[in-house]
This record gives structure tokens, C-alpha cells and sequence, in this order.
């Protein structure tokens, strides 16, 4: 039977390596779903083997010429026959065969129909190992249209952001200009008041959006120091600056425990988490509310609660609060938000090795948690070194 000539389909190929032509026309007739040719030596397999890559090959023991078993190693290492299933025939040379990468071994006496039931078993798996490769190839596919988006993506953002921030920063230096410029009526600085808030609530947009990508992607990496009840007031105070002026109309309470055992934090990024914790609570409470931001500890770790006793966050929304453009449906405020700063607070203490949470009732208010571990012994001990 002529390989040139057959057009059936890779699954369905099976090869018997023998000088004898009997044993391909004795199994052919139990084999009817497949196409079955006779291969008589080792160099014909080497190169018919490329041209129609067989589902299974029967490697009779005594075939004539090369031994068999010194090509098959060869065969192996072939990317087109990953999933060939090679099937040692005979009594004698079936060790050598089997050193060189046989799956399987049989008896040359074996019955035709045995060996036809053996022979479609393993058509059967090379069929499996065929589909699963073609589903490997559609996920790696996938997987590479996905990482093309990704950096698309990325790179969008970074362009965005980083060609928003310098206009962005000069409107909020104008108008904080204006604003305080004694010409200028009341009704009109109340505007533009308003409008540097929002342009400020612009600015930490971006800027979030940006983190979050960079944090994603591993780009963004800490820098830790030993934080101290002194600096924690001092980043809690220029969290509340980087909120703005909103909070002149809320009631700030910030306790911070005194003589905390040192934390180990990157202040820059610890600040950048509470200025989104208390910017979000002024989204959601009304003129005259109160936010409390607590500072405490326990044997092992730091705890930061941010308290406010706005109009709360229905259940349904807690389980998604921390995933990017997702924010809760019920606000007292109609300003856009993408969710990204609280998206970047998970994401920011979680590579400190801390915890974030949300705890919320209906008309009642929000408490958002997060933890940070406490500097270890060795940390504090050089801390101590430094100041003596």
C-alpha cells in the first residue's frame, strides 16, 4: 500500500516495521478504521516517518538491516512524533528495543485480533494526546493574543497617565492660585474650589490606575523602612493633605497609639493607601460627618481602621469592593470613580504581607481594615545600633 497515495488522517496511520510484507496484510483487514502500511527497513521508517508521521508503529524485533533499536532513539526526539506510540514486536531484541523508548512489548505469537484490540487501544490514547496537543496550541495562542493586549494595555495606560499628570498638576497650581487670590468674589472661589478638588480627585485617578498596573506586573517594588508612632502621625497627616479640602466639612478624629513597636512599611506607599481609605469615606459620608482613623497594635502586627458613618455598603457589594472598576452601586456622591484606589490598597498592603477587609451595615457607616507586619527582631535590633 502506497503512502503517497493515502489521504486518511494522521490519527488513523499505523506503521509495521517488518521485511516481512505478511504482518501489515494479516493486521490491515482487523485494523479497518485505519490505514496500515509496511514498512520493510529502518531507513524507510526514517523516512516515511517524516513524511506521514504514524499514530502507532510496530517495531518487529528481527527486521533486516539497521537494528531498530538504534533508530528509534532518533525518532523520539522528533517534534512530529510526540505522540507516536511505538510497539515493540517479537521473542528476541525486545530488551533493546524497550532501552531505546518502546511503550509497549508483544509477542510475535500473539493472535491477529489481540493484537488488532492492542493496536486501537493505543490509537484510541494517540488520539487523545492529538486533540490535547491542538487544545494546548489554541491556549497558547490565547495566552499570546492575551500577553499582546497586556502590554497594549500597558502601555496605554503609562502613556495616559504620564501625559495627564503635568497638565493636570499645572490646573490644580492654577487654580489653588486663584483660590487664594483676595480679589476674587466668595461665590467664585467656592468654584473654584470645587473645581481643584476635582481636578485633584483627577490627578489620584491616574495615578492609581498606574499603580495598579505597575503592582500587577511586579514593576512597583517597596521601600521598606521602620515606621514609628511619630512618622505614622506624620504620613497620616500628609494623607489628609493629599485628600484636599473636602475634609474641611467632615470631622477628622485620628488616634494614633503611643509607643508602637516599630513596623516595617514604605511610608510613601503607606501614605498613598490611607489618602484612598479617606478619600473614600468622604465619598461616602455627607457635610458634617465623621471620619476616625485609628492606629493600633497586637502582639504581631499593626492594625489601620478607617471608620466613617456614611450611608454604609449593601452586602452584596463587599465581596467585589477590592477588584478594579468595581465600586458600590449606593453613594451619596454622583463623581465617577474606577475603584482603582482601593483596588491599589488591597494590592499595595498585600505586598507588604498584610491583610485588607471591609466592614460595613446599612445606614450605619463603613470600617476598612488593614494589618502590617511588625519589624522583626533582628530589624529593631539594628535600629537600636544606629541610635546608640
Amino acid at each position: 500500500m502506497s503512502i503517497a497515495h493515502s489521504q486518511v488522517a494522521q490519527a488513523q496511520v499505523v506503521f509495521v516495521v517488518s521485511h516481512d510484507r505478511a504482518h501489515a496484510e494479516l493486521l490491515a483487514p482487523a485494523l479497518a478504521d485505519a490505514e496500515v502500511f509496511s514498512i520493510p527497513d529502518a531507513e524507510t521508517l526514517l523516512r516515511e516517518a517524516h513524511v506521514r508521521p504514524p499514530a502507532v508503529a510496530l517495531l518487529y524485533a528481527d527486521t533486516r538491516g539497521v537494528p531498530l533499536a538504534e533508530v528509534l532513539p532518533l525518532l523520539r526526539q522528533r517534534a512530529e512524533l510526540a505522540g507516536t506510540y511505538w510497539l515493540a514486536v517479537g521473542r528476541q531484541g525486545l530488551g533493546a528495543l524497550l532501552a531505546s523508548g518502546a511503550d509497549a512489548l508483544v509477542s510475535d505469537a500473539t493472535p491477529v485480533g489481540a493484537l488488532a484490540l492492542q493496536v486501537r487501544t493505543l490509537l484510541g490514547r494517540a488520539a487523545q494526546h492529538r486533540d490535547l496537543e491542538g487544545r494546548i496550541a489554541q491556549y497558547q495562542r490565547r495566552l499570546e493574543t492575551w500577553e499582546h493586549e497586556e502590554r497594549v494595555r500597558d502601555q496605554l495606560v503609562h502613556m495616559l497617565v504620564h501625559d495627564l499628570k503635568n497638565p493636570i498638576a499645572a490646573v490644580m497650581g492654577l487654580l489653588e492660585v486663584v483660590e487664594d487670590d483676595h480679589r476674587v468674589p466668595d461665590d467664585a472661589r467656592d468654584l473654584v474650589k470645587v473645581a481643584r478638588d476635582e481636578t485633584g480627585h483627577l490627578l489620584h485617578l491616574a495615578v492609581n490606575m498606574l499603580d495598579v498596573r505597575k503592582i500587577q506586573a511586579g514593576k512597583m517594588h517597596l521601600r521598606p523602612e521602620l515606621v514609628f508612632s511619630p512618622m505614622f502621625e506624620e504620613v497620616v497627616e500628609q494623607a489628609r493633605g493629599d485628600v484636599g479640602s473636602g475634609l474641611r466639612d467632615r470631622h477628622m478624629q485620628v488616634e494614633v497609639a503611643p509607643n508602637l513597636s516599630p513596623t516595617r512599611a514604605d511610608p510613601e506607599i503607606l501614605r498613598r493607601v490611607l489618602a484612598n481609605l479617606v478619600s473614600n469615606a468622604l465619598k461616602h459620608t455627607i457635610t458634617g460627618g465623621v471620619i476616625q482613623l485609628h492606629i493600633w497594635q497586637n502582639e504581631d502586627e499593626t492594625y489601620v481602621t478607617v471608620r466613617d458613618d456614611g450611608e454604609g455598603i449593601p452586602a452584596e457589594d463587599l465581596p467585589n469592593l477590592f477588584a478594579a472598576f468595581e465600586q458600590s452601586r449606593l453613594t451619596l456622591h454622583g463623581r465617577f470613580d474606577t475603584g482603582m484606589g482601593l483596588a491599589f490598597c488591597k494590592l499595595a498592603v498585600e505586598e507588604h504581607g498584610g491583610r485588607i477587609w471591609a466592614e460595613s451595615e446599612r445606614g450605619r457607616g463603613s470600617t476598612f481594615t488593614f494589618t502590617l507586619p511588625l519589624a522583626q527582631d533582628g530589624e529593631d535590633d539594628d535600629f537600636v545600633e544606629l541610635l546608640s
